[in-house]
């Protein structure tokens, strides 16, 4: 017996839904503390609904569209953010502090009293502030550039951010945040994005 077209497509697209409704609850679920077992079962997640939208293309409704391209642009933006905070601190292995302000903090020269350094006195600066609202819009940027089909927006993106975060990329810690951060960030949203795309055209 063949299974009807309809049947499949409104099957594919239910899985799609709830997967991605699952996929957003771990990652909110990690937003306060990343942890490896829901970023990984979430990550899971996109990538078994990547496969499945590209091996059997699914003809989805209008509304279930319009559903799948709000979650997974909900969970493109917001499950960057522990994505790669976690991939951050496995890389730095959490030596480098976090600011307050979304940046890291680093030491700066000695402190000095009338003209001499004090010894184990040294100053803390805090570079790459505002990187998690950066993040967000960024990843935003992304999933609506790749959704729309103008994919070429992630050059001017990473352009944009590496422009002005130029002056703060001095200390090695800096660079070395910058190009994982934004790596990782950006490897995710294009995920998420990506399935979106395939989805819902």
């Amino acid at each position: 017996m063949i299974i009807p077209d309809v049947i499949v497509a409104a099957a594919l697209s239910i899985f799609l839904f709830l997967a991605l409704c699952a996929a957003l609850v771990l990652v909110v679920i990690s937003v306060r503390k990343p942890t490896d077992v829901p970023l990984i079962a979430a990550g899971s997640l996109v990538v078994l609904c990547l496969l499945t939208v590209v091996v059997s293309p699914v003809n989805v409704p209008l509304l279930v569209g319009l559903a799948i391209a709000l979650l997974g642009t909900a969970l493109a933006v917001i499950g960057g953010n522990p994505v790669t905070r976690r991939i951050l601190d496995l890389s730095t292995h959490g030596r480098v502090p976090e600011g307050s302000n979304g940046g890291i903090l680093l030491r700066g020269p000695a402190v000095t009293v009338d003209g001499e350094a004090i010894a184990g006195q040294s100053a803390l600066r805090e570079v790459l502030r505002g990187g998690t609202t950066i993040g967000y819009l960024e990843r935003i940027a992304v999933v609506l550039g790749i959704v729309a089909g103008f994919p070429e927006a992630i050059a001017v993106i990473v352009a944009l951010k590496g422009i002005g975060r130029f002056s703060e990329l001095a200390a090695p810690e800096a660079r070395e945040r910058f190009i994982i951060g934004t790596l990782a960030s950006l490897v995710w949203a294009c995920l998420v994005g990506a399935l979106v795309r395939l989805a819902i055209w």
